[in-house]
């Protein structure tokens, strides 16, 4: 059985506050709460401490229901280790603010445990290589991490990569469990502080030609073919789940009305996919 994993980096755009024209992340996260509540849509919003401090009633009555996951996407989106893309990762001591403090904005908030955390850009290999951040990670309670977001040597998209656990770190109970495709926002060539993956993705992952400007006609008419393709390709390889890289902020800017996710959650139900948060696919590994 492949699970369908919605889940959205839940943040400014890019680490900035947004400009006129793009909605604010609690405006996005209404609009997107509403699609995933008429479709009965289960998902993770992984937010960033800062952008949940400042209004955090407000994202506590959104997103405090039993249909949606809340875990951490950093303090204020720095990265965990160097990136060739999004740049050098800080010094010690600020890679342990951005995830205790981040984590801890989560627990705060809603009153619970915070078992997840989405890493800020993403990498090819995850946190592979990485014991500090990993000692961080589960010294604060993280059960799982979601850090593979690029293909090899940061390429995009990211391939279906299935999910596993940190045990040659030393870490076998802190697990990762990456997501695949396109950064949508990167897509759509709408961002401000990202540059070009530094080599080209696979022939076998790349989108048919015509780019972003195919996939917008194409939501007029269907599923989108970024969303078709990974939802496709995990079936096909019989993956224990695939997962799609969004941006509230994003989303909203460019699909007012969320028929993106509307089309995506329908197809997801036709092929047989079973959706569920990335804490309830973690515990399943588990049992």
């Amino acid at each position: 059985m492949t699970r369908y994993l919605a889940a959205y980096d839940t943040e400014m755009s890019g680490v900035h506050r947004p400009r006129p024209d793009v909605p604010s992340c609690l405006e996005a996260c209404r609009r997107i709460v509403e699609v995933h509540r008429r479709n009965a849509m289960p998902a993770t919003f992984f937010i960033v401490g800062k952008v949940l401090e400042e209004t955090p009633d407000e994202f506590r009555r959104l997103l405090d229901d039993p249909l949606f996951e809340v875990a951490s996407h950093g303090w204020s989106h720095r990265v965990l280790r160097d990136h060739p893309v999004c740049g050098p990762a800080p010094a010690p001591d600020e890679i342990r603010e951005e995830i205790q403090r981040g984590v801890e904005s989560v627990e705060r908030v809603f009153g619970r445990r915070c078992r997840g955390f989405r890493t800020a850009c993403g990498f090819a290999d995850g946190l592979r290589g990485a014991p500090e951040a990993l000692a961080l990670l589960a010294r604060a309670g993280i059960r799982y991490v979601s850090s593979v977001l690029w293909g090899e040597d940061y390429s995009l998209p990211a391939p279906v990569t299935q999910a596993f656990a940190y045990a040659a770190e030393g870490y076998p109970e802190l697990r990762e469990i990456p997501a695949h495709g396109w950064h949508e926002n990167l897509l759509k060539g709408k961002q401000p502080v990202f540059g070009t993956a530094p080599s080209a993705p696979s022939s076998s992952l790349a989108l048919p030609r015509g780019g972003s400007s195919r996939i917008r006609r194409h939501a007029g008419r269907g599923v989108p073919l970024q969303q078709r393709f990974f939802i496709d390709r995990a079936l096909a390889e019989r993956s224990g789940h695939v997962s799609l890289i969004w941006h509230p902020w994003s989303l909203a800017l460019f699909d007012p009305g969320m028929r993106m996710l509307e089309l995506t959650f329908r197809y997801v139900r036709e092929r047989g996919l079973e959706p569920c948060t990335f804490g309830d696919f973690d515990e399943r590994l588990r049992a």
